[in-house]
């Protein structure tokens, strides 16, 4: 593979890549060093961009490398994952009000199986459709339908709403 081609699969892939690790991690600077070492290892094996399905083989190679990632530090993942919250303007009652829903928020989906977070986030962060969604996966669209359902019964069980 020539060095413009890569560049142009990389220009054209990146984001992507990153935003699909983001879902997973919860963490920017991860997620970013994580796609970085995607594109190193597929620029290793010199596979080109005629490769039959070269997005499906990206999000492959990521979720391999978070997976691998997250074995060896998951502690220090869910240190990460931790926010400080946010100040808000109104009654005295609704910081704290805010401050359960998103500890509520934050707890559920820590505990949603990673298979339907990743297909809830790329819908509600992304805004993708479930077709897009599916193609970045290399899912079925009745899959991710599958998926997403699940992860809103999930959150909807686990806030009480």
């Amino acid at each position: 593979m020539t060095h413009e081609k890569f560049k142009e699969l990389f220009d054209q892939n990146f984001d992507a890549v990153r935003n699909y690790l983001y879902y997973r991690s919860g963490d920017a600077e991860l997620s970013t060093d994580l796609a970085q070492e995607t594109f190193l290892r597929l620029w290793q094996k010199q596979l080109g961009v005629g490769h039959a399905n070269i997005r499906a083989l990206l999000y492959k190679i990521a979720g391999d490398l978070f997976i691998s990632h997250y074995r060896r530090e998951v502690v220090m993942l869910r240190l990460k994952l931790r926010h400080k919250p946010e100040t808000m303007t109104g009654s005295p009652d609704e910081p704290l009000v805010f401050e359960e829903m998103k500890s509520a928020y934050e707890h559920a989906l820590g505990e949603m199986p990673d298979r339907q977070r990743t297909v809830f986030l790329m819908s509600r962060i992304d805004r993708l459709t479930y077709r897009e969604i599916a193609d970045r996966l290399g899912l079925s669209v009745k899959a991710v339908e599958k998926r997403m359902s699940l992860a809103l019964s999930f959150i909807k069980q686990k806030i009480d709403l």
